[in-house]
């Protein structure tokens, strides 16, 4: 069962989690003024995730928190690209692959910088195992 927490009304996989409360915004708000091909790939991750089972969008404005049970990705637009943070099980050694950050024992995240509307399959792949460990 999510948490909404009373002041900024977004919503967490647990009671009271700590976060910075900023209000949600909308997909919409979140790609104004940002060229029309960042939204059609954020769609694109979008719908690939929700094929794949319940995923909760946590949309802010740096972003937006890809949720199932925890937190397993992030999209977020910048200049003139969309960085793409993945939370894996393993460590993937593929030149997509922009960084890599040991964040605990067996999950790493991953950044792949996206700059154009159609994403890589391999890319997707990673998302749906990203989807899949976060239980």
């Amino acid at each position: 069962m999510r948490w909404t927490c009373p002041e900024c009304d977004r919503e967490f996989g647990r009671t009271k989690q700590p976060h910075v409360c900023v209000p949600g915004i909308s997909l919409d708000e979140c790609f104004a003024g940002r060229p029309d091909w960042q939204r059609a790939a954020c769609d694109a991750l979008v719908e690939h995730v929700q094929a794949l089972g319940p995923v909760h969008l946590d949309v802010v404005r740096i972003g937006v928190i890809l949720k199932r049970d925890v937190s397993f990705g992030e999209i977020r637009p910048l200049a003139r690209s969309l960085s793409l943070a993945m939370f894996l099980p393993r460590v993937v050694d593929d030149a997509r692959i922009a960084r890599r950050v040991p964040v605990s024992q067996g999950r790493t995240v991953h950044f792949v910088k996206i700059v154009e509307a159609e994403v890589e399959e391999p890319v997707l792949d990673w998302l749906a195992e990203a989807y899949h460990a976060a239980t």
